[in-house]
C-alpha cells in the first residue's frame, strides 16, 4: 500500500478492491458473531451493509477498524492483504471509522476535537488549522474552528467526527448509523457531501437500519443474517420489502397505530414548566404546556440540542424545574425525587441505554430490578427478592422476545437491539401509568423495531399513557396520536400525525416552517445573545 492510502494500480489497469473480506469468522465464548463472511467494496463507492442486530454487523466493523482480530479468514486494503493488531494500524492503512454515539469531547473547540491524539500529524496551530480548512474546503465539511463543540447541534458534531477521520489520512470511511439523530434536510446534506466525497475518490461503508435510505444512498448492499453473508443486492433493483425480507426474513413493519384509543383522563400534565441554566442564566425550558391522556401517544418532535433531553430528565426529577409544576392524575410530583416518581408509575425508557439504563456487567435479571427496587415482584417487604426478579426476568425474555443464552449472562453480552428489548419489557412492566419512552427503537433492527412498536401499541390500547421523543421522524408519526414541536427549549406548533409529512416536520422543528418573527416567541435580541454565549 502506498504511503498516502491510495490504490495502488493491478496489472490489468483497474484499481483493486478497497476492501475484500474473505471467510472471517470470529467465535466468542458460546457464540460465533461471524462466520465465512464474504464482504467486497469496490473503489469509491458507498456500500451499505444491512442486518439485524446481533447479526454481526458491528462484530465484523471491529474487525475490519482492528478493534478485534477474527479467528479465520483475511483482509485486503487495496489489493494487500494486512492485519490489524489495533485501530492505530487501519488509521495507518487509510481507514476511519464515525461511530453511532460521537467521540467528541464537548468542553474542547472543533479544532482540539479533530487533533486530539494526532497532535503529530501537523501541531495544534496555524499547520493543523490550515490543513483543517483544506479538508473542509475539498469536501463541504464546514464547521467554525473555535467553537466549543457543546455548541454545536448534531448535523455539525457529525461533520466534525468526518473531519476527524479525513485529518488522519482516512480514504475508506465506515459510517455507523450516521442519520440516526439527522433529520430528513440534515440528511439530505450528509448525502450531498458523500456523493462529492465520492467524486473525489472516498469509498464508504455504510450501516443503517433505515432501509429508503439505504437504497438512496448506496451502490450496492451486503446483508448478513445470524453471523453469514446471505445476499448482494443493487439497491435501484430491490425494494425495502425485499431488503427486510432478507434481513429478518419477513416484510418491512410499520409503527402505525389504525385506530385511536386516546380517552378524556388527564396522567400527565405539566403547567407553566421552566428550567434555567445557573451557570449560563439561560432558559434551557421556557413556559412548557402539555397533557397525555389515557390511551394517548403524545410524541415530541425537535432536532437534538433544543430542549428535549431536559424536559425527559426534568420530568424524571433528574433535574429540577426552576418553576411550574409536573402533575401525575391529582399527584403533584414537582418537588419529589426519581424514585418516588418511578414508584408512582413512570416506566422510563433512556435515549441511552448503555448509560442510563443498564448495567452492562450484571446479568440480565440484576438489571431487571433497576428502576423497580422498592416494588413488586423484585421486593418482598423491605428486602430484595432474587427469586421474584429472576422469574420475572424469565417472563420478559419470552414475552418480549430478548434472545440471550440465559438470564446469567451480562447484558454486555446481548446485541444492542436484545438490551433494548429488555429495557422495554422491565418499563412496561409493573403496569405503569406514563411511559416516557426516549428514541425507542434508535439502532435497533427493523425485526426488533417491529417488537417494541408492537409492544407500545398493546400497552396503549390498555389506558397507557405514552410521551414519546424520537429522531425517527416515520416512528413519531406513526405512533403518535398527537405530536407537539420543540424549538430551543419551547413548544412551538402541533402537528396531526394523519397529514403531516417527516418533511412538514424536519422544517418545524428547524423552524423554517414557521412566519419569521413568530417562530417561538422569542425576541432577536434574546437570539443574539445566545449566539454570543
Amino acid at each position: 500500500m502506498t504511503s498516502s492510502g491510495q490504490a495502488p494500480e493491478a496489472a490489468d489497469g483497474r484499481a483493486p478492491s478497497a476492501v475484500v473480506l474473505s471467510g472471517i469468522t470470529k467465535r466468542f465464548p458460546g457464540v460465533v458473531a461471524n462466520s465465512d463472511v464474504e464482504l467486497v467494496v469496490e473503489q469509491g463507492e458507498v456500500h451499505a451493509l444491512c442486518g439485524e442486530n446481533g447479526a454481526g454487523k458491528s462484530t465484523l466493523m471491529k474487525i475490519l477498524y482492528g478493534m478485534q482480530q477474527p479467528d479465520e479468514g483475511t483482509i485486503e486494503i487495496n489489493g494487500e492483504q494486512v492485519r490489524f493488531k489495533s485501530p492505530s494500524d487501519a488509521i495507518a492503512a487509510g481507514i476511519g471509522m464515525v461511530h453511532q454515539h460521537f467521540m467528541l469531547a464537548d468542553n474542547l473547540t472543533v479544532l482540539e476535537n479533530v487533533v486530539l491524539g494526532a497532535e503529530g500529524l501537523h501541531g495544534i496551530g496555524r499547520k493543523a488549522r490550515a490543513r483543517i480548512n483544506e479538508l473542509a474546503g475539498q469536501t463541504g465539511l464546514h464547521v467554525d474552528l473555535s467553537l466549543p463543540v457543546e455548541l454545536l447541534g448534531v448535523a455539525d458534531r457529525q461533520r466534525v467526527e468526518i473531519l476527524k477521520v479525513l485529518y488522519r489520512g482516512a480514504r475508506i470511511v465506515i459510517l455507523d448509523e450516521p442519520t440516526a439523530v439527522l433529520v430528513p434536510q440534515e440528511v439530505d446534506e450528509l448525502f450531498a457531501t458523500l456523493r462529492g466525497m465520492q467524486r473525489q475518490g472516498f469509498t464508504f461503508l455504510f450501516i443503517s437500519h433505515k432501509l429508503d435510505e439505504v437504497r438512496a444512498i448506496a451502490d450496492t448492499v451486503t446483508v448478513i443474517r445470524r453471523g453469514t453473508t446471505v445476499g448482494r443486492a443493487d439497491p435501484k433493483t430491490i425494494s425495502s420489502r425485499q431488503l427486510a425480507e432478507l434481513m429478518v426474513g419477513s416484510q418491512l413493519p410499520s409503527p402505525e397505530s389504525r385506530e385511536s384509543t386516546v380517552t378524556d383522563r388527564e396522567v400527565l400534565r405539566v403547567v407553566g414548566l421552566n428550567l434555567r441554566d445557573e451557570r449560563s442564566d439561560r432558559m434551557l425550558l421556557a413556559d412548557l404546556d402539555l397533557t397525555v391522556r389515557a390511551g394517548e401517544v403524545l410524541g415530541i418532535a425537535g432536532v437534538e440540542g433544543n430542549g428535549q433531553v431536559e424536559l425527559v430528565e426534568t420530568l424524571m426529577g433528574v433535574r429540577k424545574a426552576t418553576s411550574g409544576q409536573v402533575l401525575l392524575g391529582e399527584r403533584d410530583l414537582t418537588g419529589e425525587d426519581t424514585l418516588t416518581r418511578r414508584a408512582a408509575g413512570i416506566g422510563y425508557v433512556p435515549e441511552d441505554r448503555t448509560r442510563h439504563g443498564l448495567l452492562l456487567g450484571e446479568p440480565l435479571w440484576a438489571n431487571r430490578i433497576l428502576g423497580h427496587q422498592t416494588r413488586r415482584p423484585v421486593t418482598r417487604g423491605p428486602w430484595l427478592d432474587i427469586d421474584g426478579a429472576r422469574k420475572d426476568t424469565e417472563r420478559i425474555v419470552g414475552q418480549f422476545d430478548v434472545r440471550t443464552p440465559n438470564i446469567d449472562v451480562a447484558v454486555a453480552a446481548l446485541s444492542g437491539g436484545n438490551q433494548q428489548k429488555l429495557v422495554v419489557g422491565r418499563e412496561l412492566s409493573g403496569d405503569p401509568v406514563l411511559l416516557i419512552a426516549s428514541h425507542p427503537t434508535r439502532g435497533v433492527d427493523v425485526g426488533a423495531q417491529a417488537g417494541i412498536w408492537e409492544h407500545i401499541k398493546q400497552a396503549r390500547g390498555q389506558g397507557l399513557a405514552v410521551l414519546l421523543i424520537s429522531a425517527d421522524l416515520d416512528e413519531l408519526i406513526g405512533l403518535s396520536d398527537t405530536i407537539k414541536v420543540m424549538l430551543r427549549g419551547r413548544l412551538v406548533a402541533d402537528a396531526d400525525p394523519r397529514d403531516v409529512t417527516p418533511e412538514d416536520l424536519g422544517a418545524a422543528m428547524t423552524g423554517a416552517g414557521t412566519e419569521s418573527g413568530q417562530d417561538d416567541g422569542r425576541t432577536a435580541a434574546e437570539d443574539d445573545e445566545d449566539r454570543e454565549r
